[in-house]
């Protein structure tokens, strides 16, 4: 009656915990009781109840573990780049439209190079492109700051999961010495281990006192014996307000390489902040950059509208490169960084500081600098989205910025993230408010020869360079039909001869000179004269408001100067965010495949578990009726000996 008493009890807590997550079926285990010797042989005793065994198999549950694992690090990183992939709209509601509307719009102010409605419709689409750089930058931003608090939450909680498989394992230590396994306490140490697989990759280690030792990240100690280790949010160097996992013990925080955690949530978020996010800002930065720089470049070279008429005012500001020193710098006895100083303005900058020189060659990466002392005066700069590195020295021009190192240097080992696009785009702004600012006009302008025998006339002039003198008046005169042709500078009031020679014209090929660019229609003639003189009435010359069109076609983005001196051309705005649509695109279709496979994976290996140590309620209802008719037929043995003693009694009383 025991033992079936002991079955049904198992069985009724079997069918009380069917969903509690992390139970494994128990059941009763039985041995013979042994025989009584008698004269007439061995009589039985019944049954003992030797112990209460639970369902468990240590592959499977280890490999659940780690397929839960790897699933949630693949969502995790999956969720944040769908809001990631938000941030770059398509359409109409995209930068790229919007950037191909703003400079379409220098259509009409060509056509119409004083009409003050079509320069306000400029300016209007000025705002709009800036704006939507900015906002794109502002979500960026917020999506790092919302990895930076689900990165503290889940440090928090594999903290609070780590301690509690010590205080299990203290329980369990404390009373496997009965001889039997605390059933319960061994499950719920299972589900906590399965529950921190979610944030971390969990390798485990029993020791014969019945704990389970936990390690991450390829070695590190999370839970030995009864004592758990402390994880921590170990602040970037380079930046506060990005995280990484990390140890704290006495000796402070010990951060991890982002890359020692291969799954988990957290390693899902950590190679999103790592690679994805850094990606994305960078390719916004870029294209503004070379947006606003060319755009503001070649407004420089034109002429407004103002009294008196002058070069144009930048249409676009844009957040300035960024220089950041680690926080393991050498130190000053004040605590500030030896290679930094005062500068004009009463703030502490860094001795290390990034000047644009071509918008068109920045590209779309962070740097590292560093301080390698192998070279005096030479320093190790890595492109970090490619791994790139190269050595450079003080004044020295990369992908489109010069880096300058000042006194006080750097000591030995000091390392610097650059970042000349970083910020461009969350604090691109509009400028210019004047629409009489927009120079639209050209400073030289072309006459074409009464006497000319030729059919050529100027297809565009404008231009090129913020060295031209338009007080020079450049004369062409052609000695022949088949492009050649000679060339005079003169002082525009004296008449006094600058500088003079020849040249040949081609078929499509401009003709550059005193720092303007002139493209011909037709075909000149022998003794057919062209005349650049400066520009006298700005209203009616819409010679830079053409250039500033020509921007939507040209190659402004992610230019290439190879080693060898030869140039990969880069890509127009629109083409840019078409690419970076794209690349977005691909990142998001590819963690999405990678999260439906792993989950996929998970749900089988749960399913193998729970096949082995699940509660099947058809079963135990069965095991029930099974028992109970034991215990029933228990109980009548027992009823059927009472009565038999009771008859022994009455006959010995006669």
């Amino acid at each position: 009656m025991f033992a079936n008493y002991a079955a049904l009890q198992t069985t009724g807590n079997n069918i009380a915990n069917a969903n509690t997550a992390g139970y494994s079926r128990q059941s009763v285990e039985l041995e013979t009781a042994g025989g009584q010797f008698t004269g007439a042989g061995f009589f039985g005793k019944g049954v003992n109840v030797t112990t209460v065994t639970r369902s468990h198999d240590e592959f499977l549950t280890r490999e659940a573990a780690g397929a839960r694992s790897l699933a949630a690090g693949d969502e995790a990183r999956s969720a944040q780049l769908n809001q990631l992939e938000k941030v770059f709209a398509t359409g109409e509601s995209g930068i790229g439209y919007a950037a191909g509307e703003f400079l379409n719009a220098f259509t009409d102010v060509a056509n119409r190079p004083a009409d003050a409605s079509a320069r306000q419709v400029v300016l209007a689409r000025a705002a709009d492109v800036a704006s939507r750089f900015r906002a794109a930058g502002e979500q960026i931003d917020a999506i790092q700051a919302g990895v930076t608090s689900d990165l503290k939450t889940a440090v928090a909680t594999v903290n609070s999961l780590a301690q509690r498989v010590a205080d299990i394992n203290n329980q369990i230590a404390a009373v496997i010495g009965t001889g039997h396994e605390p059933n319960d306490l061994l499950d719920q140490r299972d589900q906590l281990v399965s529950e921190i697989s979610q944030y971390l990759p969990v390798s485990t280690i029993p020791a014969s006192d019945g704990t389970l030792s936990l390690f991450i990240g390829g070695g590190q100690r999370l839970v030995l014996g009864n004592q758990a280790a402390t994880l921590a949010a170990v602040p970037d160097p380079y930046d506060p307000g990005v995280v990484h996992l990390g140890m704290r013990d006495a000796g402070g925080d010990h951060v991890f390489p982002d890359d020692l955690m291969s799954s988990g949530s957290i390693a899902g978020l950590l190679r999103f902040q790592k690679v994805d996010l850094p990606a994305a800002r960078n390719l916004l930065g870029q294209m503004a950059s070379a947006l606003a720089g060319q755009v503001n470049a070649q407004q420089a070279l034109g002429v407004d509208l103002g009294q008196p008429a002058g070069s144009g005012a930048p249409i676009f500001s844009l957040g300035a490169p960024g220089v950041a020193p680690a926080s393991g710098n050498a130190k000053a006895a004040d605590g500030t960084d030896v290679a930094s100083y005062i500068d004009a303005s009463g703030a502490r900058v860094p001795s290390v500081s990034l000047t644009v020189t071509d918008p068109t060659e920045l590209q779309a990466s962070d740097y590292e600098l560093r301080n390698s002392a192998t070279t005096p005066g030479a320093f190790q700069l890595t492109r970090l989205a490619d791994g790139t590195v190269s050595t450079v020295n003080s004044g020295d021009v990369v992908d489109g910025f010069r880096v300058d190192v000042v006194a006080p240097l750097p000591a030995a080992g000091d390392r610097f993230l650059l970042r000349p696009v970083g910020d461009a785009a969350r604090d691109m702004r509009r400028v210019l408010d004047d629409p009489k600012g927009i120079a639209a006009a050209s400073p030289v302008t072309a006459t074409v020869g009464s006497a000319n025998t030729g059919t050529a006339t100027v297809a565009d002039l404008h231009a090129t360079d913020p060295a031209i003198d338009p007080e020079l008046t450049a004369t062409l005169t052609f000695s022949s039909d088949t492009g050649d042709y000679s060339w005079e500078l003169r002082d525009r009031t004296s008449g006094t001869l600058a500088s003079s020679g020849t040249g040949i014209w081609q078929a499509g090929q401009p003709i550059a000179l005193n720092g303007w660019e002139m493209t011909l229609n037709g075909v000149p003639k022998s003794g057919d004269t062209l005349v650049v003189d400066k520009t006298i009435y700005p209203a009616n010359n819409n010679g830079n408001a053409r250039a500033l069109i020509d921007l939507r076609d040209a190659r402004i983005v992610g230019q290439q100067t190879l080693a060898g001196g030869s140039v990969v051309p880069g890509e127009t705005i629109t083409d840019a965010y078409a690419n970076a649509l794209s690349d977005i695109g691909v990142r998001v279709q590819s963690a999405q495949t990678a999260a439906e496979m792993s989950a996929a994976v998970a749900t089988d290996a749960e399913t193998a578990r729970s096949a082995k140590a699940g509660v099947n309620l058809d079963e135990e209802a069965a095991r029930l009726i099974q028992f109970q008719q034991s215990y029933q037929a228990a109980a009548k043995m027992l009823q059927v000996a009472q009565s038999v003693f009771d008859t022994l009694l009455q006959a010995t009383a006669g």
